[in-house]
């Protein structure tokens, strides 16, 4: 049996490992975690940049990956206490976003201001506990290449955006988005859609 599995099966090393990498009801990690492990575990590729006020959530028991060229701008959070992030090249992340893995963000995307993109959310079943003690539910969300997603939207755990989308300023994603669609409004719809016959992007028929 490895470590990672004998962390597991052992609660009380399990609560041990965690208050070594992160202060007691926080999400961040501690500073030793942040100059002496990261560094060699998550990856930030050629020409990619993380700006000085961004908060970065990131520990050593999952995977984050910002690829060449790729932005993560001021006031930002990225977290991947719960599963990996990985962003794809040429990708701009903007101000005042929070991602929240597991989330796979593909190349040449673009993310507006103040954008929420969460693959968590908390138990609240059991009436005995408040849901912070409840075990979490995760479920990846993939975005991918080309997308642009507007200001102050929000895309819920599960969620598949396609190739090239096009996500309204304001929107709540909570179903797949297809490739070449524009959606917006709470829920998101879809407004229109790329035909290739007609090379037009055309409201759908149903």
């Amino acid at each position: 049996m490895g470590l990672a599995d004998k962390l597991k099966s052992n609660p009380r090393l399990k609560r041990l490992a965690l208050w070594l990498l992160m202060p007691r009801n926080q999400a961040r990690p501690r500073l030793w975690v942040k100059w002496f492990l990261n560094p060699f575990k998550h990856k930030k590729k050629k020409g990619s940049l993380v700006r000085r006020r961004t908060r970065m959530d990131v520990l050593p028991f999952n995977n984050f990956v910002l690829g060449f060229d790729s932005t993560i701008e001021d006031f930002a959070t990225i977290n991947n206490g719960v599963g990996d992030v990985i962003i794809g090249d040429r990708t701009r992340i903007g101000l005042g976003c929070v991602v929240i893995g597991p989330v796979t963000v593909g190349n040449d995307v673009m993310f507006a201001q103040n954008i929420v993109v969460s693959g968590l959310n908390h138990g609240y079943q059991d009436l005995s506990l408040p849901p912070s003690l409840q075990p979490v539910d995760t479920k990846p969300i993939h975005i991918g290449d080309e997308v642009w997603i507007g200001a102050n939207s929000v895309i819920t755990a599960g969620v598949n955006i396609g190739k090239h989308s096009v996500v309204a300023a304001g929107s709540v994603v909570t179903k797949p988005v297809p490739p070449y669609s524009v959606v917006a409004g709470n829920p998101a719809k879809v407004l229109k859609q790329y035909n290739p016959q007609t090379l037009q992007w055309e409201k759908p028929t149903n």
